[in-house]
């Protein structure tokens, strides 16, 4: 009589985080997905060089054009911190038509059933904008100073102003990949979008506070450009003393705010 071999010992079922691949924690995958964006945006040639061109344009449009009716000297020095911030809100606009991409054409779902978190992968939309923002802006103000820009900043002010600015990219580039989260489609992403690049105009952003209607004079001033505007304005060319806790207040609520309602946004989409 032959002996039967023993059956070799059962596996128990392996957990999720068993089967969970090596290497994609929310840092390493933040990083894939901050790479998977610089590239589209480098591919997207064209939405590049718009969000360069669009602020440069504005800045000439304004200095050449308008300035001489609006102050008779040196408005280049006045406008360059309203065209800066309007660069950000250029730049991050696309965020929300890009994000909405992903939502509408299924990729979101897609990365959904892979064993990462899923806010990375708005983290790496936002992170890439942050980048690309920051560059544009670097370009606007180099090409403020070849048509007479003369700020009297110094090291550590320049410091405040690249404080100042990244965060406020941050910020709206935050609040629109929520938009793009939550909109029916990329039209309607950049159309609400579009909404908000109003707000530099309703600030002192190019034009005194002090020549606007009464009634709307309350409103620039303490919408989140107004702060923003003259504490920029103030570091950059000596304005006065610059007045840093409302736009820091601004800025970091929005951002709060962003990411708040982008959780909740995110928990409400699982199946789109």
């Amino acid at each position: 009589m032959t002996s039967l071999d023993p059956a070799p010992p059962r596996k128990s079922p392996s957990r999720p985080e068993d089967r969970r691949p090596l290497g994609t924690g929310p840092l390493t995958s933040s990083a894939v997905f901050i790479d998977r964006s610089l590239r589209h945006s480098l591919r997207d040639g064209e939405g590049l060089l718009m969000a360069v061109a669009l602020p440069v344009m504005l800045l000439l449009l304004f200095t050449y054009v308008f300035g001489g009716a609006i102050i008779s000297e040196g408005y280049v020095d006045f406008v360059v911190p309203g065209v800066i911030l309007t660069c950000a809100g250029f730049g991050a606009a696309s965020v929300a038509v890009s994000v909405n991409r992903d939502v509408t054409l299924g990729a979101m779902r897609r990365f959904r059933t892979m064993p990462i978190v899923a806010s990375t992968v708005l983290a790496g939309h936002v992170v890439a904008s942050v980048m690309r923002n920051l560059l544009a802006t670097v370009i606007v103000i180099l090409v403020a100073l070849l048509i007479g820009f003369r700020p009297t900043a110094t090291v550590l002010e320049w410091i405040a102003v690249l404080g100042l600015v990244a965060l406020w990219i941050l910020a709206i580039t935050a609040l629109f990949a929520c938009i793009g989260l939550v909109a029916g489609s990329p039209e309607a992403a950049n159309g609400y979008g579009f909404v908000l690049l109003f707000l530099p105009y309703l600030s002192s952003a190019f034009v005194p506070i002090a020549t606007m209607p009464d009634w709307l004079q309350p409103i620039a001033r303490h919408q989140p450009m107004g702060p923003l505007v003259d504490a920029l304005r103030a570091l950059l060319v000596g304005t006065g003393e610059a007045q840093l806790l409302a736009p820091l207040a601004w800025s970091i609520g929005i951002t709060a705010g962003a990411m708040v309602l982008t959780a909740v946004a995110l928990r409400r989409s699982g199946d789109r």
